[in-house]
C-alpha cells in the first residue's frame, strides 16, 4: 500500500480511482466493511482504491477539549487499513483551515481533481464539509455531473448492537474486552514505548514494562489484565496493569506489563500490548507481601489463559 500525507501530494497521477473517506478510528468491522466494498469496486473497475482518512479525530480542532480519546495510531490505522487491500491510503491534516471547507470544494479539489474518482464508496453516515454539510445522498446526486457515481454501506450491528468506535470506547473504559473483540475482529490493542518507572516491579520480583502512549490513545479501565506484548515481531505473554499504584500511594494512569519468562532491556523499545482477559480490579494491599500474593496469582492465571504462539 502506498501512503501519502497532506493535501500537497494531490494530485496522484491520472489513474482512475474508487476512493472511500472516514476517520475509521479503530478499523472496527463496520469500516471493514466499507473498505472491502471500495476495494471489490475498484477490482471491478481495474482501478486502484483509495482510502482518505485524517490525522486527528475532527472534535479536536472544531470542539477542543471534547474530543475522544483514541482507539489506535495513525500508524496502527495504515496497517489495518493495508490489510483489507486498499492501494493507496492519503491521510490528511484536519485543520481548522481544512474544518471550513464547504462541501462542493472538498468534492472538486479532493475527490475529482485529486484522487481523480470514477466511484465513491461512503458509510452511511459519512458527512463532510463546513457544517457537516455534505452527505453521502449529496454525493450520488452531484457525482454524475462530475464523472463520478457513489454509493452507501449499511452500518453493522452484531449480536444486537451497533458497531461503533464509540460503543468499544465506552466498553474497554469499563474494563470490558468481549465487545471490542466482536466489534474490531481482533483483540485491543495499545501502542507505545517503553519507559523508565520507580523500579518497585523489580524489587518485588515481578519487572515490568511502562508503557509510555501517544498522549490521544484511549486506556482501558483500571485493572488487572492477561495478555501479550510483541516487542520487534517478538511475543511474550503477559500480566498487565492498567492503574494507579495504589498500594504506594496513587500516581498517574499507566501501563505496565510484566513479561513471563523474560529477563532483559526493553527501555527504549516501541512495544504493542494485546489485551486478552481482564483479571481483577486494581486494589490496595496493605502490605508489599499481600501485593506479591496478589501479582503471583495473577501470573498464574494470565499463563493458563494466555497462548504466546
Amino acid at each position: 500500500m502506498e501512503l501519502l500525507h497532506g493535501l500537497d501530494a494531490l494530485p496522484l497521477d491520472r489513474d482512475r480511482s474508487v476512493v472511500t473517506v472516514g476517520f475509521f478510528d479503530g478499523v472496527h468491522l463496520g469500516h471493514r466493511a466499507v473498505l472491502a466494498r471500495t476495494v471489490e469496486r475498484a477490482r471491478e473497475r481495474g482501478v486502484r482504491a483509495v482510502a482518505v482518512t485524517f490525522d486527528r479525530h475532527p472534535r479536536e480542532v472544531l470542539t477542543p477539549g471534547s474530543e475522544p480519546r483514541l482507539l489506535t495510531t495513525v500508524d496502527r490505522k495504515a496497517a489495518l487499513i493495508e490489510e483489507t487491500g486498499i492501494d493507496v491510503l492519503l491521510v490528511l491534516a484536519f485543520t481548522l483551515d481544512f474544518s471550513r471547507w464547504p462541501a462542493h470544494r472538498f468534492i472538486t479539489d479532493v475527490l475529482v481533481d485529486g484522487l481523480h474518482a470514477e466511484h465513491c464508496v461512503m458509510g452511511a453516515n459519512f458527512t463532510f464539509g463546513h457544517r457537516a454539510a455534505g452527505s453521502v445522498d449529496q454525493l450520488i446526486e452531484v457525482g454524475p455531473s462530475h464523472g463520478f457515481t457513489a454509493e452507501r454501506v449499511g452500518l453493522v450491528d452484531l449480536d444486537g448492537r451497533r458497531v461503533s468506535s464509540s460503543s468499544v470506547r465506552e466498553a474497554l473504559a469499563e474494563g470490558d474486552l468481549g465487545w471490542p473483540k466482536t466489534a474490531l475482529g481482533r483483540r485491543f490493542v495499545l501502542d507505545g514505548t517503553v519507559v523508565r518507572g520507580a523500579g518497585r516491579g523489580h524489587d518485588l520480583g515481578f519487572p515490568t514494562a511502562n508503557l509510555q502512549t501517544w498522549p490521544r490513545l484511549l486506556l482501558p479501565g483500571h485493572g488487572i489484565y492477561a495478555g501479550r506484548v510483541d516487542v520487534s515481531g517478538t511475543v511474550h505473554v503477559a500480566a498487565i496493569s492498567v492503574g494507579t499504584n495504589p498500594t504506594f500511594g496513587t500516581e498517574p494512569l499507566h501501563v505496565e506489563s510484566h513479561l513471563l519468562d523474560f529477563d532483559g532491556d526493553l527501555l527504549g523499545r516501541a512495544m504493542a500490548v494485546e489485551f486478552w482477559a481482564y483479571l481483577r480490579d486494581e486494589a490496595r494491599f496493605e502490605t508489599p507481601q499481600a501485593l506479591v500474593e496478589a501479582m503471583t496469582d495473577d501470573v498464574r492465571r494470565t499463563r493458563d489463559l494466555v497462548r504466546d504462539d
